[in-house]
């Protein structure tokens, strides 16, 4: 997989410089809704363009899957690139600096390689199925704390739906009396390479979508980490739902989520391998 890594992290660099350039003109980044609390921007879709343009050029027969101009699809066969050319475009349209360029590599259902690059301080996580996770060229690995107590853990905030929200603010209140802080940065994509990095100990959201964890579970998972759904199994790509963390932390939190959120709740709307419209 090196020159699929090679061409990610060359496209997610050619992303970037897109969206730096919008950065320095914010009267032309035309923000607008595309749903309910749901930005896109000018840099979304030209920062896409580019990243494709990328990979299109190297592997003209792969298939894509990119936030701004998504389709149907099917993962079970066939080589695809999942793509979101900014992770957290609410950040980055109200100018606040963390938001990420992911580019994640597939191949037959599978996590193959993957790139986040966080676009201002040029943090660039990347890693390769069986090879470890990295950060600007240094290895990187999960924590090893094992006790909720002295942990930091991530968790993503509902803002598209509320419908479970009742369950969700159980959990977290739980989790803000029981470990050491709760962050939300605003990017699942950053939320979880800065668990591969032993940052935050753990995370959770729902509401996600492939392209927010295309690439970075593969980095956790290479960095040591373990990552699934609500309901502790592997088919998290499509699942809508996910629990991170270190190997100790992990179990705490699928724990914490099957005791407070009701099963009807913790199932993802999309199984793996099917379609996404």
């Amino acid at each position: 997989m090196n020159r699929e890594l090679e061409i990610a992290r060359k496209a997610a660099q050619a992303g970037a410089e897109t969206i730096r350039s919008f950065q320095k003109n914010r009267s032309q980044m035309g923000i607008r809704s595309k749903g309910y609390r749901d930005l896109v921007t000018d840099a979304d879709v030209a920062a896409e363009k580019v990243i494709v343009s990328v990979i299109k050029e190297a592997f003209p027969e792969d298939h894509i899957l990119a936030e701004e101009s998504k389709v149907e699809v099917e993962f079970t066969s066939g080589r695809w690139w999942i793509i979101d050319p900014i992770d957290g475009t609410t950040n980055f349209a109200h100018d606040f600096p963390i938001f990420c360029v992911s580019i994640g590599f597939w191949e037959a259902g599978k996590a193959q390689a993957g790139v986040v690059l966080e676009v201002n301080r040029k943090e660039e996580f990347y890693a390769v199925k069986g090879s470890g996770a990295f950060c600007n060229g240094e290895r990187i690995h999960v924590s090893d704390r094992n006790e909720m107590s002295e942990c930091i853990i991530a968790a993503g905030m509902p803002y598209h739906t509320f419908d479970e929200e009742e369950s969700y603010l159980k959990l977290f209140r739980t989790l803000l009396h029981n470990c050491l802080a709760i962050r939300r940065p605003g990017t699942g994509a950053y939320d979880l390479c800065s668990v591969a990095a032993g940052r935050f100990d753990g995370f959770y959201e729902y509401g996600l979508q492939p392209w927010d964890v295309g690439a970075a579970a593969l980095i956790v998972e290479e960095a040591g980490g373990v990552v699934t759904n609500w309901y502790g199994t592997k088919e998290w790509l499509f699942a809508n739902r996910m629990i991170a963390g270190n190997p100790a932390i992990h179990p705490e939190l699928l724990s914490l989520i099957t005791e407070y959120v009701p099963e009807e709740v913790r199932d993802g709307s999309v199984k793996a391998g099917q379609g996404f419209a």
